[in-house]
């Protein structure tokens, strides 16, 4: 019996340890180094097209959109004028500024969303973090978005958002990206 009460406070810490492990994340600084080097205002500068969908936590898909983009700079700031088109004739637009802070930083604002974003790209990589209201079912509802954006070498950008609530992902946005000539 003694044995076993000694090795239970190992287990636990194991076990601990483990669930430590499995809780961290990929960091957008990990991807520091990596080609081909992402910049938000070079990339989105003049018009890009994007196709995505919104996927539920069960996988099926719930919505289909297009989004037409028209990105402008203004010496250290981006402006995205975003305009939606769903499958179903639904239309949206949204209206983000960006404000570069250094190299890798930026701060963003959009029409619908509340208060100021960090944002940060990294290699390859850009990423931002931010609460957006829903409308799902008649309720209005806001959704932490976990939002990445991955260039990939042949000049399309893909971008996968996961949409949670209290620490749970519910659904899942992906888009790819194409710049229009």
């Amino acid at each position: 019996m003694h044995h076993l009460v000694k090795r239970r406070p190992l287990w636990a810490l194991a076990l601990l340890s483990l669930a430590l492990v499995g809780c961290s994340g990929v960091s957008v600084e990990d991807y520091a180094g990596s080609e081909p080097r992402l910049d938000i205002a070079e990339y989105f500068e003049g018009d890009t097209r994007a196709w995505g969908m919104v996927q539920d936590y069960s996988g099926e898909v719930q919505r289909r959109f297009t989004v037409d983009i028209t990105g402008t700079v203004d010496g250290e700031t981006l402006t995205l004028d975003e305009r939606f088109q769903y499958a179903d004739g639904e239309t949206d637009r949204r209206v983000w500024t960006f404000e570069r802070v250094d190299e890798h930083r930026w701060v963003g604002q959009a029409s619908d969303v509340e208060g100021d974003v960090e944002a940060t790209q990294y290699g390859h990589v850009f990423h931002m973090n931010y609460p957006l209201e829903v409308t799902v079912g008649g309720r209005q509802l806001t959704f932490t978005m976990d939002d990445w954006m991955y260039l990939q070498p042949d000049g399309r950008l893909i971008n996968r958002t996961d949409m949670s609530k209290f620490g749970v992902t519910l659904g899942e946005i992906t888009l790819s990206f194409d710049k229009i000539p």
